[in-house]
Parts: C-alpha cells; sequence; structure tokens
C-alpha cells in the first residue's frame, strides 16, 4: 500500500454558493486556452520571450485600473529603486503602505507594477509605494528582495514604523514575508503589520493544494517551479527569504494577514503559515474566500469583501500603534 488515492476522471461544475459574477468570471475563464508552462532551465532569450507572452495576457485586464478616480499619481526613485506612488484624496499624511507586486517573481514589471499600485492604494486608502524591483532572467535573487528592502529603508526615513503597513499578492506576498524576515534579522523595526494576499510562501511547493487543485485552479493552472528555480540561482528554495513558510517566527514577525480562496493552489500555504503565525503568538487574520481561484475574481462582489476586510485590517494596524 502506497497510500495514493485512485479518483475516476470527473467534471468540475460551477459552484452554486458564490456571486453570479464570481460564477461568470471563473466560466468565462475556463473557456480559456491553457498557457504553456514556463520554459525550464535559465535560458534568457527563452525566458524573456515567455514572459513578454504572459504579460501580453494580462496587461488588457490591468489597463482600466488607469481610470480610477480621486488618485495622484506620482514616479520617484527611492534608494536607487523607480518606485510609483499613488496616494488617495484626503490620505493622512503621516502613514504608507508598501505594496509589493506579484507575477511569479519573473514579471509584471513596469506599466504593470504601476497599475497594481493604483489598485492597492484605492484598497487601503494611504499613500501607496509600489517598488518595480528587479527579476530575472537578468536579476535572480536576492535582486527583488535587495531592492524592496532597500525602499522599506528608505520609508523609515520618512515614516515611524508603526505607521507603515507591507503588503504583497501572491510573488509579491512571498518579498512582503520575506521582507519582515530579513528586517528583523538586520535589526530594523517591524512594520505595522503585513497583508499577504493568496502569498507564494512556499518556493518547494510542498503543501497538499499544490496538488489535490492543479487545474481546478483557472488562475494558476500549474505550478510554479521553473520560475522558482529561475528566481533562486541555485539557492536552497526551502531557504527563509525564499520561502517564508519556513522561518523562525518565534523571534518576531508583524500583526498578518492572510488570504487565500477553496481553488486557490496557494491555498496551503496560507493554511501552513497561520498555523506557524499561531504557534508563534503573532496576530494573524486568515480569510478564506469561497471557490476563489488565485488573484480574485476580477471584480466580482467577493473582491469588494476582500477590499473592505484589507482596508480594515491596515486601519485596525495603524490604531493599535
Amino acid at each position: 500500500m502506497n497510500g495514493i488515492l485512485h479518483l475516476p476522471a470527473r467534471d468540475i461544475p460551477l459552484p452554486q454558493s458564490i456571486s453570479a459574477e464570481a460564477r461568470a468570471l471563473l466560466a468565462a475563464i475556463a473557456e480559456r486556452p491553457v498557457r504553456g508552462e514556463m520554459p525550464e532551465g535559465n535560458d534568457p532569450v527563452a525566458w524573456k520571450r515567455a514572459i513578454a507572452e504572459a504579460e501580453e495576457g494580462v496587461l488588457p485586464f490591468l489597463r482600466p485600473l488607469d481610470g480610477l478616480p480621486g488618485l495622484t499619481r506620482d514616479t520617484v526613485s527611492m534608494a536607487g529603486v523607480t518606485t510609483y506612488v499613488a496616494t488617495p484624496e484626503g490620505a493622512p499624511s503621516d502613514r504608507a503602505y508598501l505594496d509589493i507586486h506579484g507575477g511569479g517573481l519573473v514579471m509584471l514589471a513596469g506599466e504593470a507594477t504601476r497599475l497594481m499600485g493604483l489598485m492597492m492604494a484605492s484598497r487601503v486608502g494611504v499613500a501607496t509605494f509600489s517598488p518595480d524591483y528587479r527579476m530575472p532572467p537578468d536579476h535572480p535573487y536576492p535582486a527583488a528582495l535587495d531592492d524592496c528592502f532597500a525602499v522599506y529603508r528608505a520609508l523609515l526615513e520618512r515614516y515611524p514604523p508603526e505607521r507603515i503597513v507591507v503588503g504583497g499578492a501572491s510573488a509579491g506576498g512571498n518579498l512582503a514575508a520575506a521582507l519582515a524576515l530579513r528586517a528583523r534579522d538586520e535589526g530594523l523595526p517591524l512594520p505595522a503589520g503585513l497583508v499577504l494576499l493568496t502569498p507564494e510562501l512556499d518556493l518547494t511547493e510542498s503543501g497538499d493544494s499544490f496538488l489535490i487543485l492543479r487545474g481546478i485552479d483557472v488562475m494558476l493552472r500549474m505550478p510554479l517551479m521553473p520560475s522558482n528555480r529561475l528566481y533562486a540561482a541555485g539557492a536552497d528554495l526551502a531557504h527563509p527569504y525564499l520561502s517564508p513558510l519556513f522561518g523562525d517566527f518565534s523571534k518576531g514577525f508583524p500583526p498578518t494577514m492572510l488570504q487565500a480562496g477553496t481553488r486557490d493552489l496557494f491555498l496551503s500555504n496560507v493554511v501552513r503559515m497561520h498555523r506557524a503565525l499561531l504557534k508563534a503568538d503573532i496576530p494573524v487574520e486568515m480569510h478564506i474566500f469561497e471557490a476563489m481561484p488565485h488573484g480574485g475574481f476580477g471584480g466580482a462582489p467577493e473582491d469588494q469583501d476582500l477590499a473592505e476586510t484589507m482596508r480594515g485590517f491596515v486601519a485596525r494596524c495603524f490604531a493599535a500603534a
């Protein structure tokens, strides 16, 4: 006996337990052709081609964010890192949100970074700083973490730590959590809180959901191991700065909000991180959304619920100071 379950082939229907808008999104994405896997190895030409093709499929869905009202926009250099700043009208001047973009640690730089920063600023209601960090194939680990860490250091020169919240989605969640571990290890003050949305916390992809939900998550159809290896460039994937899930949180970690969905390939990352933080007595909230795939439903009522949850958590982090 090897303990392997053998299940018959089955069709997965649309869930009736979510909004009509969310069902429509799942149905629409299920009809799209599945894009090929990222290339194996570290051929920079092949990687740049694959990244460009993937970004072509994402950017049309991000461009409408440029129309979000009530935001001032700026581009600055912080510690040598190009950083997009979005500030909601009437936002308090004494607090900041450091938003670290997703993209599998290899994509969604430049315009995509700027647009996603606008969305996060509209959600959290405070000045939002989005670093355009370096990525593979030209700049593997630790370049991205170095850049995000440098921007955090620069923010500490402008704001007290209790007036900074750090957040990220997917790969951005990886970098946000790694940043907090590194800040603690290097003796910097920790931010008031972390917002980790469907975070890529385990580059070893050892969790149960990487197997059980493969093919069911319509947004992230397959694991990201080729990208993980390219990013790590030979470093140990289990190192806490690469896979923050394996960090020692007993030495300190910020209050944390975790989010995933029941159809999210990264669900295990959130479940396991929640248990690890609880065991270390770190204040933590876990929000699991019904049938939500990686990255949300693209504007359904559930996404608005998530936005309100984020805004409330960030406000509580600032109020606790």
